[in-house]
């Protein structure tokens, strides 16, 4: 059986990142496919390497149900480009970095997350690190959004 792997990615890998890869883990889990989607996160850059997701984003996500307390930050790898199906950008910033980092064969892999929820009408996740509470409450609001669209794609692939 075919496994999809997804892989998110943000500047630092502790906000944005971490926050689309438990939340996109907990909606692969309840929809019976995690046998079948394997999710993981990254940043652009190396600044937070080993450390645990933004204590801010663990606590919010933990309100609704979403653990990210084991997760810990990583850098992008020339690897991801070839182990991933899907890489998933959270700004244009990213975006644009990834396609530089990746193989002109693997721009292909390379999306906006947010493409996965058009009827928001934003295309980038905002970065609630120097935010208040509210800014980690609407980045996991539009992380739920664009999980969902994520899921449904796939799941009409896997079909």
């Amino acid at each position: 059986m075919a496994v999809t792997r997804v892989l998110f990615v943000c500047t630092g890998n502790i906000c944005r990142s971490p926050t689309a890869e438990g939340v996109f883990r907990a909606f692969v889990a309840r929809a019976g496919l995690a046998d079948r989607i394997e999710v993981d996160s990254a940043g652009t850059h190396g600044y937070h390497i080993g450390e645990p997701p933004d204590a801010r984003a663990i606590a919010h996500a933990k309100r609704r149900g979403y653990d990210l307390s084991a997760l810990r930050a990583r850098r992008v790898a020339p690897a991801d480009f070839e182990r991933f199906d899907l890489v998933l950008a959270c700004d244009r910033g990213h975006h644009g970095l990834l396609r530089r980092l990746a193989g002109k064969a693997q721009h292909g892999r390379i999306a906006m997350f947010l493409d996965y929820a058009p009827e928001l009408g934003i295309e980038e996740i905002p970065d609630p690190y120097y935010g208040d509470p509210r800014d980690f409450e609407h980045v996991l609001d539009i992380v739920e959004r664009a999980s969902q669209g994520l899921l449904a794609a796939l799941q009409r692939k896997l079909v």
